[in-house]
């Protein structure tokens, strides 16, 4: 009988699926797993700061605006999946150096710059994201990127 087990990188996307499902996010639900070694070092989702009113509660700015998609994060009141998980690995006092994030979104710039300096080699992700500059940091950092086809148990959703 052959082994039906899914392979890592579809593995830990679903994890990063199902981490995705936490964020209060109005706009578009997005989950993070950082990885080292096959372990888990630590996960994040898109939502506002520890303490502060979720988007749930306040509503969406950008919303509101009319903002495209990848455009003006920084009237958003939330912090991104990418983000969080680096901050969470941080906080707990885990090494980000030289791991692999999967991300159920292509990071935008502003996480990209984190994820370069945080020392993450690789990025696997499903779902594109309009912005042309994190492609390009990631070429520059000569990070790996992959881009897997929809898969998991819990929808990989896009708003």
């Amino acid at each position: 009988m052959e082994d039906q087990r899914p392979g890592w990188d579809e593995y830990f996307m679903s994890i990063a699926s199902v981490v995705s499902t936490r964020s209060t996010c109005l706009r578009r639900k997005v989950g993070a797993v950082i990885v080292r070694d096959r372990q888990i070092v630590s996960t994040g989702y898109n939502g506002a700061p520890k303490g502060i009113p979720h988007c749930s509660v306040t509503g969406c700015l950008r919303e509101k605006l009319e903002v495209p998609s990848g455009e003006k994060h920084e009237i958003c009141r939330g912090s991104h999946a990418e983000v969080n998980s680096i901050a969470q690995a941080a906080a707990m006092g885990s090494s980000t150096a030289g791991s692999v994030i999967y991300c159920t979104h292509e990071p935008c710039s502003f996480c990209t710059k984190a994820i370069i300096n945080a020392g993450i080699r690789r990025i696997v992700f499903v779902n594109p994201y309009p912005d042309a500059i994190s492609g390009l940091l990631r070429e520059e950092a000569d990070i790996e990127e992959t881009r897997l086809p929809g898969i998991g148990p819990v929808s990989l959703n896009e708003r």
